[in-house]
């Protein structure tokens, strides 16, 4: 597969990664180009402005969380039948997974993608300097082909000629200047920025001003020029399809028999006829303002297992959809709705039945929260005897986990990597049946299992761990 692609990297957090990444997005769909947004790392948010800029879901590359060898194949996917694709890095350039080297790093995606690299420097408080550090990420790893420079928060005309003439020197072009204009900023809270679901007009607004800026300041058609260059991948894309090696068989209505040999089309030790025409289970995920952290792959893995997934609203859907038979609750900010979520009194009712029927239920952060009996005081499902609170500690960084508790989404033993971002503590941390034992930064008991809820802190993506899909649909089709 051949699709023109560059990374957006920074010397550090903070430079103007995702000002430069989503403007160039934005700018390139503006000409009429089908660009393919992505991100690195396990981040939720800027998917989101990427997705506004283009008009496709944004993607996350996650070396960590999905193993280096899907980074190419979930690229290729989301890519396919794009004219472009711009990938967003994360922190500093060669930063990565705490203690693992280059994994998980910008650095690390570059080279799996064989992409070049625009590095975005913040060029507010520096003029010659700039060469040296440029200079320095350029040479510090061969395999990343550091081929251009955007010069962000320059101050003046002046300005830019000192940074120019300094960079001479370095080898690197100058492929963007962007003055200082804060027009193009956009709200931070405790996670990080706020959600383009939480601020869809102003968010619109921002996207467009940062589409403008990039625009001007930018050599579109030196980037356009560098991303072709930008030779095949090898292998094929990642299909959920083939992932969750195609969809369930569905039990035939009517009587099943009670004695008889199994089936061998269906699964393993069932004695009822199956087919491939039966119904498809209904799977609600929650989605609106306070629920925006998902992956797209986690959808598409359920659907290709033989789901039909259908996207409701806690914040203003008072029933669940009809005909549910199973229920998602991703990540998101409830504490920041945690007034409107319990005034939805309906809505928990229908969570808690649902959960009390024995069908399987998947929560994961957020959607713990939700579960629990209150957050921050406000009464919330119940379906989980614990209550959950805000703190001023944030919680972050990978964990690798093992499934204690057989549950809808994986047999004990499973293991699996996960991701926290929290500020919120759940008491107790985890129930009789834990959902996860997690090793680091300290080993420790986490989570939920009771009847076919699964409720964790962990942030978990399913491509590394397709089986947790098909699991998953295989419940809502015998529970």
């Amino acid at each position: 597969m051949s699709v023109p692609r560059l990374v957006v990297a920074a010397p550090s957090s903070g430079s103007g990664k995702t000002t430069v990444a989503t403007g160039l997005m934005a700018a390139f769909a503006a000409r009429g180009l089908a660009v393919s947004p992505h991100k690195v790392g396990p981040d939720y948010i800027d998917p989101g402005y990427h997705a506004l800029a283009t008009g496709r879901v944004g993607r996350n590359l996650d070396a960590y969380l999905c193993g280096p060898e899907l980074v190419a194949p979930l690229f290729a996917h989301g890519a396919r039948g794009c004219d472009l694709a711009v990938v967003e890095g994360v922190m500093g350039l060669y930063d990565g997974a705490a203690g693992e080297g280059e994994l998980a790093s910008t650095a690390q995606v570059a080279k799996l993608l064989r992409a070049p690299v625009v590095l975005v420097v913040d060029a507010s408080s520096q003029s010659r300097s700039v060469a040296a550090l440029v200079h320095g990420f350029a040479s510090w790893d061969p395999e990343v082909r550091v081929a251009g420079v955007v010069l962000n928060k320059v101050g003046s005309d002046r300005h830019e000629a000192l940074l120019r003439d300094a960079l001479d020197s370095a080898g690197v072009p100058v492929l963007g200047v962007l003055r200082r204009a804060p027009q193009v900023d956009t709200p931070s809270r405790h996670l990080g920025l706020v959600p383009v679901a939480e601020r869809r007009a102003a968010a619109v607004e921002a996207v467009a001003a940062m589409a403008a800026q990039v625009a001007e300041g930018c050599d579109l058609e030196a980037l356009a020029a560098l991303a072709r260059g930008a030779g095949a991948l090898p292998g094929a894309a990642w299909d959920p399809a083939e992932a969750v090696a195609g969809p369930l068989l569905q039990p035939r209505p009517g009587p099943s028999p009670e004695t008889g040999p199994a089936d061998p089309s269906g699964p393993p030790g069932r004695s009822r006829p199956w087919a491939a025409d039966g119904p498809r289970p209904r799977i609600a995920v929650a989605g609106g303002a306070a629920f925006t952290f998902s992956y797209a792959e986690h959808g598409e893995l359920l659907a290709a297992a033989g789901a039909e997934v259908v996207t409701f609203d806690p914040l203003h859907d008072e029933q669940l959809p009809d005909g549910t038979a199973g229920l998602v609750v991703g990540g998101g900010f409830p504490e920041v709705y945690a007034a409107e979520l319990s005034a939805n009194e309906p809505l928990r009712k229908a969570v808690a039945e649902l959960a009390l029927s024995g069908a399987p239920v998947a929560a994961e952060c957020a959607g713990l929260l939700y579960l629990c009996r209150e957050l921050d005081g406000r009464p919330m499902c119940g379906v989980l005897d614990a209550t959950a609170r805000m703190t001023e500690r944030l919680t972050l960084g990978y964990r690798d986990a093992v499934a204690v508790s057989d549950s809808v989404l994986a047999a004990a033993g499973t293991r699996m990597r996960g991701h926290e971002f929290h500020r919120t503590v759940v008491d107790p941390g985890a129930g009789a049946a834990p959902a996860w034992g997690v090793r680091a930064p300290e080993r420790r008991l986490e989570g939920f299992v009771q009847q076919g809820v699964h409720a964790s802190y962990l942030h978990t993506h399913w491509a590394s761990e397709p089986g947790v899909a098909r699991r998953f649909v295989e419940r809502c089709l015998t529970s």
